[in-house]
């Protein structure tokens, strides 16, 4: 299990919160993953594409900000922002990757962890 102070529920509820922001700001292809099983490094895994450099830096500050002013959570690491390439947003308990849709086909993440199981996105995740 990942060190956190949330439980399982809270954290999927965070990664689905996550998950609603992506969709209203229109990322494509969002991907909820639970790692329970396959690696104890977080819970889960949130994985988007945005359509061009600018768009994946538009999503990143979108889940970062609206993660911050609604459940008054911050990322713990960041990386990948400023050239929106891969945005990698690390809240401990899950992990959110936005990628360039170049950059996502060539690492496909989804195969690496073939292992984990595919969360639906909860339609209530959006506002």
């Amino acid at each position: 299990m990942s060190a956190s102070p949330h439980s399982k529920s809270d954290s999927l509820d965070l990664a689905q919160r996550a998950a609603g922001i992506l969709l209203e700001h229109k990322a494509n292809d969002v991907v909820l993953l639970s790692l329970a099983g396959v690696s104890d490094m977080t819970d889960y895994f949130l994985i988007a594409s945005g359509t061009s450099d600018t768009h994946v830096r538009a999503l990143g500050r979108s889940v970062l900000e609206d993660m911050k002013k609604e459940t008054g959570q911050m990322a713990h690491h960041v990386e990948g922002l400023e050239q929106g390439r891969w945005v990698l947003l690390d809240y401990v308990d899950f992990v959110v990757h936005v990628f360039h849709p170049t950059l996502r086909n060539f690492y496909q993440i989804e195969r690496l962890w073939a292992d984990a199981e595919t969360i639906p996105v909860a339609a209530e995740a959006t506002r």
